[in-house]
């Protein structure tokens, strides 16, 4: 099933995706968590940001 995903985000003429990776620091205990998220190419910027 995992090819058959990867393969519908390649698609021609389709929107390139990238995979967004950030460390977030919980308030309560002090730890790093990482949280994932797919957006589009052209909006890496503005989700980073955020």
């Amino acid at each position: 099933m995992a090819k058959k995903v990867v393969a519908t985000l390649k698609k021609e003429g389709g929107v390139s995706y990238a995979k967004v990776i950030k460390a977030v620091r919980s308030e309560k205990t002090g730890a790093y968590t990482f949280k994932e998220e797919m957006v589009p190419s052209p909006l890496v910027q503005e989700t980073l940001k955020k």
